[in-house]
């Protein structure tokens, strides 16, 4: 799975899991069973209102032109293939994506997608660098996998290398439920991109273990981690 990394306005470097083209196509092709069903299923209900109505015929309609751009408003990022896969649209910087990002990538989904049988969104989703279609490019996102995140927050075990060097002996000053407690507001903070309470959190052992806060956060609370699993394993 590829990997970028992404700054977000709180200055914090991360790397995500970009979904890789087949996740994206599995998606595509799950929402096409839902709008083929409905279809489906609008064809026996349509005579029954009127199939001469023009007026009917657009109302109809509308599911299927809309399906996309509403379904990744309400479900925050995502539609029902894409939740199906474990993976979303988000902007590049990490932050959730607004009503505007939407609106231009649904407004190219014509261009990648529809007029162009879905070659122009492949070519620029394999060859692009960011995982990005043409609209995931004018709108400034991407979409992520979420399906490697794992559940780690029940045990404060990490597996530390032999050549392992801590930077902070201080952790000692901290016990099991510590660092058990640490690790889970961390987790969590992090598959939430809260990042404000990573910065928070932070502070927080800093000030407790007296020591320089300076530099990204995130690494900052993965080296304590680390450090108070190698003094507790030796």
């Amino acid at each position: 799975m590829d990997n970028f990394q992404i700054q977000t306005a709180q200055n914090v470097t991360i790397d995500q899991n970009l979904a890789n083209y087949f996740e994206r196509a599995a998606a595509f092709l799950i929402d096409i069973l839902i709008l083929l069903a409905y279809l489906f299923l609008v064809s026996f209900i349509f005579p029954l209102l009127g199939g001469s109505s023009f007026a009917v015929g657009m109302v109809i309609s509308l599911p299927l032109l809309l399906y996309h751009l509403v379904m990744e408003l309400a479900m925050n990022g995502q539609s029902v293939g894409k939740a199906a896969l474990k993976i979303r649209v988000v902007c590049l910087d990490g932050s959730k994506p607004k009503i505007g990002h939407y609106l231009i990538r649904w407004c190219l989904r014509l261009i990648d997608i529809s007029i162009t049988m879905g070659s122009v969104a492949s070519l620029f989703i394999l060859f692009g660098g960011k995982g990005q279609r043409l609209g995931d490019l004018a709108a400034k996102t991407t979409v992520i996998s979420e399906r490697n995140r794992v559940d780690f927050t029940q045990t404060i075990i990490m597996d530390v290398p032999e050549n392992y060097q801590p930077k902070y002996p201080q952790v000692t000053i901290f016990n099991d439920e510590d660092m058990r407690q640490t690790k889970a507001i961390y987790m969590k903070a992090k598959h939430q991109r809260e990042y404000h309470l990573i910065n928070k959190l932070q502070q927080q052992l800093a000030s407790k273990m007296d020591v320089d806060s300076s530099g990204q956060s995130i690494k900052f609370v993965e080296t304590v981690l680390m450090d108070y699993n190698y003094y507790t394993q030796r």
